[in-house]
C-alpha cells in the first residue's frame, strides 16, 4: 500500500493522508489557506474553549469561522463538561467544520487545570461520556487528539483509543510524547503502532514530523495518517514535499528560500485581509523567525520586519531581501 493515499474520516474524504496539527495563535484562516495550497489533506483550526463558546464570547466564536477556500476543515474544542462540548461541536458544524476534534492531549497548566485536554487521559469515564456526547450532537465525525500517556514511559494511548473507538470517534490523532514532555524528546513509535493496532479507526501520528523520512517512519507503524505542526509554520509547502518524498523511493525535497519569501508574502496579504493592515502584520510577526530560519543574513531583516509598520513597508522589506537572494544564487 502506498504511504500517500486518500483517506477518509467517517463520511469526509481526505485528498491525502497528511493534515496540519493545530496551533494556538497560528493555525488561522490565512494560515491554514496557505497550507491548504502547500498539500494538506486536512487542516485543523486552533483550539477553542467549549466554555468560552457556551458563553458567547466573540473572540472564540471567531476562532471557528470557516473560509469556503478551506475545506476539509475539522473544528478543535476543548473542556471536561460533556454537555458544553456537545453545544460547541454543534455550533462548529454549523459555521461551516467538516469535523470535530475534541482535544483530550494539551499540556497546558491552564487548561489541565480545568480538568481539560490531557487531564482527561486520566479520567477514561469522562472522556467517553464527552465523545459519545457530541457524537450525538452532530453529523460530522468526530475526532479525538490525545498523547502516548501522561508522563515519560507510560503508554496508556491503545486503551483510551478502545475507549474513544467505543465511543463513536472516527478517528485519532496521537501525539508520541508524554503530556510531560510537551514538544520535546524523542517520539515513541512503538506506542503509536499499538495505538494503531488496538482499533480500526484512522490513527494519525504526530510529532518530531519535518521530512518526508520522518513521516515514513509514523506510517510504517501502521497510522493511517500524519499531523505536521511545528515543521509547517517554517513552511507551508510541507504537504507538498512530504508527499512527493513518499511517492516512490523516501526522498527529501526542499523549498528554497525565494519560494519560500514569496509564501510569506502571501501570507501577509491574507493576514492583513483578515485582520486589517496593522494588525495583520504585528499577528504576522511571531512567525517571522520560523520562516527565515536558516537564511543567510536573515537577523537584520527579523530586526526590520518587528518595526514594519504596516502590509506595505512590510513587503518591501522582503522583497529587497528576496532581489539579494536572487542575486548570490
Amino acid at each position: 500500500m502506498p504511504l500517500i493515499r486518500k483517506l477518509k474520516i467517517g463520511g469526509v474524504e481526505l485528498k491525502n493522508n497528511l493534515a496540519l496539527a493545530p496551533m494556538a495563535g497560528i493555525t488561522n484562516a490565512a494560515f491554514r489557506a496557505l497550507c491548504i495550497e502547500g498539500g494538506a489533506g486536512l487542516v485543523v483550526g486552533e483550539m477553542v474553549s467549549a466554555e468560552s463558546i457556551r458563553y458567547a464570547n466573540k473572540k472564540s466564536l471567531k476562532l471557528l469561522e470557516v473560509y469556503p477556500s478551506e475545506h476539509p476543515i475539522a473544528a478543535q474544542i476543548f473542556g471536561a463538561d460533556p454537555e458544553s462540548m456537545a453545544l460547541a461541536a454543534k455550533l462548529a458544524q454549523d459555521l461551516g467544520a467538516d469535523i470535530v476534534d475534541i482535544n483530550a492531549g494539551c499540556p497546558v497548566k491552564k487548561v489541565l487545570r480545568s480538568g481539560s485536554g490531557a487531564a482527561l487521559m486520566k479520567e477514561p469515564a469522562i472522556l467517553e461520556a464527552i465523545v459519545k456526547k457530541t457524537v450525538k450532537a452532530v453529523t460530522a465525525p468526530v475526532t479525538v487528539k490525545i498523547r502516548c500517556g501522561l508522563t515519560e514511559g507510560e503508554v496508556i494511548s491503545p486503551r483510551l483509543a478502545r475507549v474513544i473507538e467505543g465511543a463513536g470517534a472516527s478517528a485519532i490523532t496521537l501525539h508520541g510524547r508524554a503530556a510531560s514532555n510537551f514538544h520535546a524528546g524523542p517520539v515513541d513509535y512503538d506506542a503509536m503502532a499499538a495505538t494503531a493496532a488496538a482499533v480500526k479507526i484512522p490513527v494519525f501520528g504526530n510529532g518530531g514530523v519535518h521530512t518526508a523520512r520522518d513521516a515514513a517512519k509514523i506510517l510504517e507503524t501502521g497510522c493511517a495518517g500524519v499531523a505536521i505542526g511545528r515543521a509547517a509554520v517554517e513552511n507551508p509547502s510541507i504537504f507538498l514535499e512530504i508527499a512527493a518524498g513518499l511517492s516512490g523511493p523516501v526522498h527529501e525535497v526542499t523549498l528554497d528560500p525565494v519560494r519560500r519569501i514569496k509564501l510569506f508574502t502571501r501570507f501577509l496579504e491574507l493576514n492583513t485581509a483578515l485582520y486589517g493592515g496593522d494588525e495583520g502584520v504585528v499577528r504576522a510577526r511571531k512567525l517571522v523567525g520560523y520562516w527565515l530560519k536558516g537564511f543567510p543574513d536573515s537577523s537584520a531583516l527579523r530586526g526590520d520586519f518587528m518595526k514594519a509598520a504596516g502590509l506595505n513597508e512590510a513587503k518591501a522589506l522582503l522583497l529587497q531581501y528576496m532581489e539579494a537572494l536572487s542575486r548570490k544564487a
